[in-house]
């Protein structure tokens, strides 16, 4: 098993990486808290396969577990699903001191995250994260939330764990689809911070899809170090935590203006990243060559990396840029690369260049 420490200070955790864990949930978690009433929450997809066995987990270790089974997918993530998460952890009178464990994808995690935030002004919350996505990404780091319609993750706080445990088994279950979306993610650490992990990448990236035991757990440990090292700076997302949005501005745009489930979160970021790098290649300094790399990668790891866009399918898709998150002062800021493993956050993209490489959107 492979343990990755996040340091906040008093908020700090642990990650715990290795095969087999799910098995190790219950003692894991009695030791985190002396209540022994839990909620785990998941979803239609994860919750047949590997809910049994987290709450067998749970009981042997003395809690009395309810689990609370959503719809799956990015549409499900919205406040009708929380207040339904409410009305459940009312009626199993969880306490102050209670789990919330979110077992599933990311979606699952941050909406469980939220709840957790939230209900009794908050309960403390494990991340259980059952897709390759959420145990590079989303499970670690804090950040929480849902939908609305106008825009992703518009209501949500920074909430951290008190424990994040990635059971590499639960990845067997992937489609493939699912697993390359995550590998978007993982692509995206190379590219922000570590040129030498993207050229690893670029070197076994096979072995990586083929679920290759002790490289998957270095790689998902590395992209953990990463984030965990970033967060650790700036938790709050009130500075560097932005370099972890690189491809995100364009690819949240694309996931909202499509329609939510039409395209997954890793496919839209994959393209995010594609056109990111473009406009880097434009404004920043990154080389053709560069470019050409991430594109290859991410094309070698079964993702897209163009998108058809109508003029009408173009205007919408700057509406949804424009109600970002990190639109500050009324522009929209990008994350943008010098050169693999160097970004900048903050960018301001002039609209004529944003509009040229929206334009080639599709080639």
């Amino acid at each position: 098993m492979r343990i990755v420490p996040v340091r906040l200070g008093e908020r700090s955790y642990s990650i715990k990486i290795g095969a087999g864990l799910l098995a190790r949930l219950g003692t894991e978690c009695a030791g985190l808290t002396p209540a022994r009433r839990a909620a785990i929450i998941t979803d239609a997809n994860v919750g047949p396969l590997l809910a049994p066995a987290a709450q067998k987990s749970l009981r042997d270790a003395g809690f009395d577990p309810l689990v609370i089974t959503l719809p799956a997918g990015e549409t499900a993530k919205t406040l009708r699903s929380v207040q339904t998460c409410y009305d459940q952890l009312a009626a199993h009178r969880l306490e102050r001191q209670s789990l919330v464990i979110a077992l599933g994808g990311g979606v699952v995690g941050d909406l469980a995250g939220f709840v957790a935030a939230t209900y009794l002004r908050g309960v403390p919350f494990v991340q259980a994260p059952t897709t390759l996505l959420s145990q590079v990404d989303s499970s670690v780091g804090g950040k929480v939330g849902v939908n609305l319609p106008a825009g992703k993750n518009l209501v949500g706080a920074f909430y951290q764990p008190r424990l994040v445990l990635c059971d590499l088994d639960s990845l067997k279950t992937l489609p493939p689809r699912q697993l390359a979306s995550g590998l978007a993610e993982v692509i995206k650490y190379g590219i922000i911070y570590d040129a030498a992990f993207f050229a690893q990448l670029e070197r076994r990236l096979p072995g990586l899809m083929a679920l290759e035991p002790r490289f998957l757990a270095a790689v998902i440990a590395r992209c953990c170090e990463i984030k965990a090292e970033v967060v650790g700076q700036d938790e709050t997302e009130s500075g560097r935590r932005a370099i972890l949005n690189f491809g995100h501005t364009i690819g949240h745009a694309i996931e909202n203006s499509s329609g939510y489930g039409r395209y997954l979160h890793g496919e839209a970021i994959a393209i995010g990243q594609v056109l990111a790098a473009k406009i880097s290649v434009r404004q920043h300094g990154l080389s053709e060559a560069e470019a050409g790399r991430i594109r290859r990668l991410l094309v070698q790891a079964g993702l897209p990396v163009g998108i058809k866009l109508s003029p009408a399918r173009r205007e919408k898709l700057f509406a949804a840029m424009r109600l970002d998150k990190k639109v500050s002062g009324g522009q929209v800021t990008f994350v943008l690369a010098k050169g693999i493993g160097t970004v900048d956050f903050g960018g301001r993209v002039p609209p004529e260049v944003l509009e040229a490489v929206l334009a080639e959107a599709g080639d």
